[in-house]
């Protein structure tokens, strides 16, 4: 029996039996995607596009509409797809993604349907094909492989907002055009490259009922086992709300849509996808995604040249973990390669700062238990020092803690230390003086809870 069935036939049986709370009703619990999303805690997003090689400042508003007056400008010589996976391991990734197509149009890989792909430049003769570098790197290291396909917007075909512009008959046969190629684009990167992690629509994908192409079922039947992020009818996780690379608390791993895309504008602030909702159907968790290069005003998805003093300091990316992975969301960091084809030194430097940074942290816990119910005891050595509590549940089974409290035993007494509400995958509890603080031992109390608790971990550092 493969590993991949078995997975499957775990998920099955928890779903099929989802658990029924004490009121009736059920809990979501995740599939096995999502589940391998939400265990992966860190990922990266590489952006690489024609204008990577223009000499230019990226300007999306711009790009989107501009076409790149020569595509032959693509030519990344030093180009080492194993060096940009092993910068992402050392940093702690557990999943890659790479922009297979991005806004200008252009195609990373050697399509038959589009084209304005690699075939159509001199680099390597024609014959080269990033993204299949990109999969095979990161197989190499351990890596699961995701694709980002843009097909929302597109300069070289002037697409906008997935439209062409006009109700002419000419603008009519182009967007069918466009549609069919979009659907061979997706059909050749879902069914060439084995089995990925996520397939990722860049703003979305408009389907046949708004006049868009109709990806949704290519990859379905092409990648049953892979995130699909996202259109108007499903979305596997959702956008945390902002590009910063942290969410709110609470951001619950549950959502009342199946869809989040669907009623994205149903707050100015997109609370809702935010904060999640814990009495939502849908298994939705949120991600929280930034650029590396996004420090003191700038927030760049793509290399520019002399933009070094951009990469956010240590201490930046520490408090994006803290409140990414530790309240319950997977992080996305944007990472640049340039244009010899390499991540930059800098950038390669303090992405391995950064996995170490979280190693030191969070490898090697004092101690730790786990259990089921309302109750879970911690003994601790006498005067012991901590600085992080990281509470996990086992959501195979759901989110079910709904509130909690967690106590501390200071000189023999019990004391409160914290209270919450949402769990999840992890959350991260920061003891609030920089001095840490001396117990003896801690206690989980569950106040609320759908269902008996399911408490994976609770770990003390």
């Amino acid at each position: 029996m493969s590993k991949k069935f078995l997975s499957l036939l775990i998920w099955f049986s928890i779903a099929l039996a989802q658990v029924f709370a004490q009121d009736g009703q059920t809990v979501p619990v995740p599939s096995p995607a999502q589940l391998t999303w939400q265990n992966a805690e860190l990922a990266a997003v590489f952006h690489y596009d024609l204008h990577v090689f223009d000499g230019k400042k990226y300007v999306q508003g711009e790009n989107r509409i501009t076409p790149v007056a020569d595509y032959s400008i693509f030519n990344p010589k030093e180009l080492d797809t194993d060096q940009w996976i092993r910068s992402a391991r050392d940093m702690g990734a557990k999943i890659a993604i790479l922009t297979a197509t991005h806004e200008t149009g252009f195609a990373l890989y050697q399509s038959d349907v589009n084209p304005y792909s690699l075939k159509a430049v001199n680099w390597r003769e024609g014959k080269g094909d990033l993204v299949e570098d990109f999969v095979n790197s990161c197989r190499k290291y351990g890596i699961e492989p995701g694709i980002y396909i843009g097909i929302r917007w597109n300069s070289f075909y002037g697409i906008h907002d997935f439209k062409v512009q006009g109700d002419s008959e000419f603008s009519q046969h182009r967007q069918h055009y466009y549609n069919q190629m979009c659907e061979g684009m997706v059909e050749e990167l879902t069914s060439r490259y084995g089995d990925l992690a996520i397939i990722w629509f860049d703003g979305g994908a408009h389907g046949p009922a708004q006049g868009g192409p109709d990806v949704q079922g290519i990859v379905e039947r092409n990648q049953p086992n892979t995130i699909f992020y996202h259109n108007l009818d499903r979305a596997d996780i959702r956008w945390g709300g902002s590009e910063s690379g942290t969410v709110p608390y609470p951001c619950w791993g549950t959502y009342h849509s199946s869809s989040w895309f669907a009623n994205r504008g149903d707050s100015i602030d997109f609370k809702p996808i935010k904060y999640g909702d814990p009495e939502g159907q849908f298994y939705m968790p949120a991600m929280s995604d930034a650029p590396l290069r996004g420090y003191n005003g700038r927030h760049e998805w793509f290399w520019e040249p002399n933009d070094e003093a951009h990469i956010f300091p240590l201490e930046n990316l520490m408090h994006m973990y803290i409140n990414s992975v530790g309240h319950n969301s997977t992080l996305i960091l944007g990472i640049t390669p340039d244009d010899r084809g390499l991540v930059p030194v800098p950038d390669a430097k303090r992405m391995k700062e950064f996995g170490e940074e979280v190693k030191s942290k969070f490898a090697q816990p004092i101690a730790e238990t786990s259990g089921i119910g309302n109750n879970i005891m911690l003994a601790l050595s006498q005067g012991e020092l901590i600085r992080h509590i990281v509470l996990q549940e086992d959501i195979r089974s759901g989110e079910r803690v709904r509130a909690f409290v967690v106590e501390a035993k200071v000189k023999g007494q019990w004391e409160e230390i914290y209270e919450g509400s949402s769990i999840g995958h992890k959350h991260i509890i920061p003891i609030e003086t920089q001095e840490g603080k001396v117990v003896d031992g801690l206690r989980l109390l569950i106040k609320q809870s759908r269902g008996e608790p399911m408490i994976k971990a609770l770990k003390v550092y």
